[in-house]
């Protein structure tokens, strides 16, 4: 329950890890480029998953530097790439030069930021200013190693069925609509307006889905910041789990298994009426709506209580790497602003890189599909709204997780939220306090 920004085009396959063969030469350019065609032939590898759009990418920096040569792996799943990585991490060895890492499970390697080349060796002081602050911030140590470049983000929207609203009497044009939800208080109130007009259409999808959105906002979720457990002493986490099975309670889920053949099918029916919705799980919608949803879908530029981020990866360098200069100077290259343009023209992950919102191509795209909505202009909006200054400890993704099965099991009715509440503080604590083998 993972999905990067790059599912986009694969509507929720979670498919894909490639590896790429690199090769780069030149001085001290992070960019990368150089016109040394006569240096020695130089092969790296780069571990991706799902659809990073970078394949002309690779064609281009080859033709850039005439003695490198690209090849690629891909993994089937976001799960399939970590635990790939894993195992080459342990036994010391077979790790690609740049290795993506998805933006759930970089906190668990900041960690082991020794294991990866600390980029400000290779530059990354003179570009650094690239990126949003809260994206650099994610792949930086809390002594300052630079980890990881930059990929994608999913600044996150409210995506609405207008013609539901219409028939609860709620506004219908984005503008007002994002006036309804300034926080989530606001929000779950309009759903429970929603459901006494409308009473056979759910608020939102999931209970999984809008834990994911609500927690990423928590400063503080699993850890403090000196990577201790919290468990039951953060009353914000209760607070948050308690809002979202009242919702469950109240009928405003529609307890759709996130990424199930049940929640893609429901996109063609009336099951419910708005989602937190990055920018990359628009073409997700789309996909799955097809010719029905089409002018029915909206998207507001709004998110209940600020700004809030869900998917997007970095590039990371190995220490085993045996030429890490070259791989910085490539995932340089592939996360610089004129790259993540094309990627968004291609794929649609939405940028990192505060340049490309200045691109005309990013800041003037509409989604036709969604009753014309400025996308372009939405998303830069949501993106420079997200404070993300919060802690994930080393477990964070698998302590997640756990939260996330025990919220569907009371979504679904096979749990009781008392008892789901307990066992997932007692799962998590068992998580936390294992030692990660590495």
């Amino acid at each position: 329950m993972r999905p990067s920004a790059r599912c986009r085009t694969a509507a929720v396959a979670l498919a894909c890890s490639l590896t790429l063969l690199v090769s780069a030469c030149g001085g001290n350019d992070p960019s990368g480029a150089s016109d040394d065609a006569d240096g020695p032939r130089i092969e790296l590898t780069i571990a991706t998953f799902n659809e990073f759009g970078y394949t002309e990418l690779y064609r281009e920096y080859e033709a850039l530097h005439p003695n490198v040569r690209i090849t690629e792996r891909r993994a089937a799943t976001v799960d399939a790439h970590i635990a790939n990585l894993e195992t080459n991490l342990r036994s010391g060895s077979g790790m690609a030069d740049i290795e993506a890492m998805e933006v759930s499970w970089i906190y668990k390697y900041l960690a082991k930021a020794d294991k990866f080349a600390d980029l400000r060796q290779y530059g990354a002081d003179d570009v650094k200013n690239r990126w949003l602050d809260w994206k650099l911030s994610g792949a930086t140590t809390t002594d300052g190693r630079i980890i990881g470049y930059g990929t994608d983000i999913g600044p996150e929207a409210i995506c609405y069925r207008r013609d539901l609203f219409a028939k609860a009497g709620l506004p219908t044009d984005r503008a007002e609509v994002a006036k309804l939800f300034p926080d989530w208080a606001s929000y779950f109130s309009y759903g429970r307006r929603f459901k006494a007009k409308v009473p056979n259409s759910a608020w939102y999808d999931s209970a999984v889905l809008t834990w994911e959105a609500m927690r990423n906002q928590l400063i503080q979720a699993y850890y403090s910041n000196q990577d201790r457990y919290l468990g039951d002493e953060n009353p914000l986490l209760k607070r948050t789990w308690d809002q979202i099975v009242a919702g469950t309670a109240d009928g405003l889920s529609a307890k759709l298994p996130a990424w199930s053949d049940a929640w893609t099918k429901a996109f063609r029916t009336d099951a419910f009426a708005t989602m937190a919705c990055p920018g990359w799980l628009l073409g997700v919608i789309q996909d799955n709506a097809g010719a029905f949803g089409k002018g029915k879908w909206d998207v507001a530029d709004v998110f209940p209580g600020g700004g809030g981020n869900w998917g997007g990866s970095y590039l990371t360098v190995p220490t085993q790497s045996s030429q890490p200069a070259e791989a910085a100077k490539l995932a340089a290259w592939l996360t610089a602003p004129e790259q993540q343009i094309k990627v968004f023209q291609k794929v649609g992950s939405f940028p990192s890189t505060t340049d490309a919102y200045d691109d005309e191509q990013v800041k003037k795209q509409v989604n036709e599909y969604f009753n014309n909505a400025p996308v372009g202009e939405i998303f830069i909006n949501r993106a420079r709204t997200v404070i993300l200054k919060q802690h994930k400890g080393p477990r964070d993704g698998e302590i997640n997780q756990v939260f996330t099965e025990a919220l569907a099991r009371v979504d679904e009715g096979r749990q009781s939220p008392a008892a789901a509440w307990k066992q997932a503080l007692r799962t998590a604590e068992r998580t936390a306090t294992t030692r990660p083998t590495n």
